[in-house]
Parts: C-alpha cells; sequence; structure tokens
C-alpha cells in the first residue's frame, strides 16, 4: 500500500488483501497438486512455527500454527525437484499434522513434538530424528556451565557432522556404506558414554536432562545407520521456517483464520520456486 502510495495510487491494505485471497483461491488446484508430490516423497522434514492470528472484536492475537512439510531427496543423490508445503491450522493440536500426513508412507523427519507419536504408531511412517535439536540442549547447557561434559558431547557430535559432509548428495547405499564404516563406532561410542555419564552426574542438572533427552530419542537419531535416505538433522524443515519468522516482523499477524490458510498456499508457492532457483523478487 505505501508503494502504491508513493506514486498516487491510493488502495488499501483491505483491498490488497482481498486480491490475495483471490488468488490464494485460484492457486488452490495447484496447491493441491503440490501436497500430492510433497506426500507421494520417500521422505518428508516437518516442523511448525507460531503464527499471531486476531481474535476478531477483541482486539488482541491468538497462538496459531504454520506446518511445514519439505520434500527434498537432493542429499542422498534424488533427481526430483525439491518442493515446500505450508499448512495453517488454528492451534498445535497434534490432529493436524496427523490429518496433513495422511497417507503418507516413508521416512518423517522432525523433532521431539508429542503430536508427531501417533503418525508413528501404525509402521508406515518411520522416525526419523533431529541431532540438531539434540544438539542444542547440550549447548544451552554449556553456555549456562562450561562444563567439561558438555563441551565433550559436543566434540562428539561434531565429528557426526564432519562424516555426514562427506557423504551429501551421494547415494543411499553410499551414504550406508561410509554410515556404517565411520560413523556407526562413533555414535555407539557416544550411547556408552551418555549412559555413563548420566549415572555419574544428578538426576536434576540440566545435563541430565540434555542425556535423557538424547537417550529417548537414540533410535530415531540413529536411522542414519539403517536408511541411507534419512538425514542427521532437521535443518531443510527448519531453513523452511526462516521465511516465515522474517515476514512475519511485516506483517506482524494474521488477521483470520482464512488469511492463515492463504499465507499457508502463497508461502507454499513462493517457497517451492525459490527452491527450485527460479527468481521471485517480483512477486
Amino acid at each position: 500500500a505505501e508503494i502504491y502510495a508513493r506514486e498516487d495510487i491510493d488502495l488499501s491494505r483491505s483491498t490488497l488483501a482481498d486480491m490475495v485471497g483471490q488468488v490464494a483461491g485460484l492457486v488452490r488446484p495447484l496447491i493441491d497438486a503440490l501436497s500430492r508430490y510433497v506426500m507421494a516423497g520417500e521422505r518428508v522434514h516437518g516442523d511448525d512455527t507460531e503464527v499471531p492470528v486476531l481474535e476478531p472484536g477483541l482486539g488482541r492475537t491468538r497462538k496459531a500454527r504454520l506446518w511445514t512439510y519439505v520434500r527434498d531427496g537432493r542429499p542422498y543423490g534424488s533427481a526430483d525437484p525439491p518442493a515446500i508445503l505450508y499448512r495453517y491450522s488454528p492451534d498445535r493440536k497434534g490432529i493436524h499434522p496427523q490429518e496433513h500426513l495422511r497417507g503418507f508412507n516413508g521416512i518423517l523427519q522432525a523433532d521431539g513434538y508429542g503430536g508427531f507419536t501417533e503418525i508413528y504408531r501404525g509402521g508406515d511412517v518411520v522416525e526419523a530424528a533431529c541431532m540438531a535439536h539434540a544438539r542444542r540442549k547440550f549447548w544451552d547447557v554449556h553456555e549456562k556451565t562450561k562444563s567439561a561434559l558438555s563441551r565433550e558431547a559436543l566434540e562428539r557430535i561434531a565429528a557426526f557432522y564432519k562424516i555426514e559432509d562427506t557423504v551429501r548428495g551421494q547415494s543411499p547405499e553410499q551414504r550406508l556404506r561410509v554410515r556404517t564404516q565411520h560413523l556407526a563406532p562413533l555414535m555407539g561410542d557416544m550411547h556408552a558414554w551418555l549412559q555413563a555419564s548420566l549415572a555419574r552426574i544428578s538426576g536434576r542438572s540440566d545435563m541430565a536432562k540434555a542425556i535423557r533427552y538424547s537417550l529417548k530419542r537414540w533410535d530415531a537419531l540413529t536411522l542414519v545407520l539403517r536408511d541411507g535416505r534419512a538425514c542427521i538433522d532437521n535443518s531443510a524443515a527448519e531453513r523452511a521456517m526462516r521465511p516465515i519468522a522474517l515476514g512475519r516482523r511485516n506483517w506482524t499477524f494474521a488477521g483470520s483464520d482464512a488469511g492463515g490458510l492463504r499465507a499457508a498456499a502463497i508461502y507454499s508457492l513462493i517457497e517451492t520456486a525459490k527452491a527450485n532457483g527460479l527468481r521471485v523478487e517480483s512477486v
């Protein structure tokens, strides 16, 4: 509206919002096709972020969510184009990702959010946890305490990533061969070290909480040793959330649930275009 005003064209925000809403409706077939494509992937990264939504007539906002689901097989050598799908929900109840992922069969790379648990129960969806989240727990402890234990945890995880750097873009078979030879011994050593360290420290300490976080998810954290398509972390989904965080500085909040649905549709098209190297500066 401000850009048009500089050209002496008076367009209200509500008019522009209505235009975006009409566009979101027109592109619905594209969003449906994009959804089918993402959910047909062998592996999907999932994440969510908070979106403030205006409460009608109350003059305040409530917490809604934007979810992202990323199909990107490039780390394991797939030639399939990447795609990023966003979904909106008025709250963070687990029923929403369960509905979004209905019919998906493959690896779900995500954090430890409890709403995903039901998705893994049937066995059609395999859980791959995020080592970056586990590392963050140890990093927070190290920032507070500078302890030798937290430093060692970070160093051990750093060694994992050095190996992963060597297999990025390789085939699943090659990734698995390298991981079996080089990563499996390091992960086995760390598991034993975590158990031994937990027995030596206070169970109420932050370090103990960080260790229990990793041990509880160890099977999902080590899926990389059993499936070459799995990634060591969920960075792809976290990267997909950055445009939401940056954009939120401008639009602050969604005006309604309908606005949230429209935002999810438009973000899906723009971010998928960007992921495929298409220029969208004029959008």
